[in-house]
């Protein structure tokens, strides 16, 4: 038996499931999650066969200069995923904050904090990254 963990939209009108999560969690301090959350950082994880339950005609994106995608509801305009690149619309990283339950991650990195906020403090007790992670 597979255990699933839904999520959805502010409005309910986007849903989806996942059976599964990376075990690389970060919050992401680079000013383009920080507007796109409209907070000091955005904190996404990978996750493992992706099913949306409804609402996928009302997915829209912004593919910024540098080519990532963010993708966020039409209707009520949550923030919903990042891809890198090229990435496919199966390969999103969702914002750990649209799970409408607790889900079995744990942030263990703080990256891009380089361009972090001057009013927002790091965790100390998590490795920080002035860019990405390192490989």
């Amino acid at each position: 038996m597979s255990t699933k963990f839904n999520g959805s939209c502010l409005c309910g009108e986007v849903r989806f499931s996942v059976d599964g999560f990376s075990d690389k969690v970060a919050n992401c301090h680079c000013s383009m999650c920080r507007k796109f959350h409209g907070a000091a950082f955005g904190t996404l994880v990978g996750v493992n066969n992706l099913t949306w339950l409804s609402g996928k005609s009302q997915l829209k994106e912004y593919v910024a200069e540098n080519g990532t995608t963010r993708t966020f509801c039409s209707h009520c305009g949550s923030s919903l995923g990042f891809r890198v690149k090229g990435e496919p619309l199966e390969n999103i990283e969702l914002s750990i904050s649209t799970f409408d339950t607790d889900i079995p991650v744990k942030v263990d990195a703080q990256i891009y904090t380089g361009y972090k906020a001057n009013w927002c403090e790091l965790q100390p007790e998590l490795p920080a990254h002035s860019e990405g992670r390192s490989s």
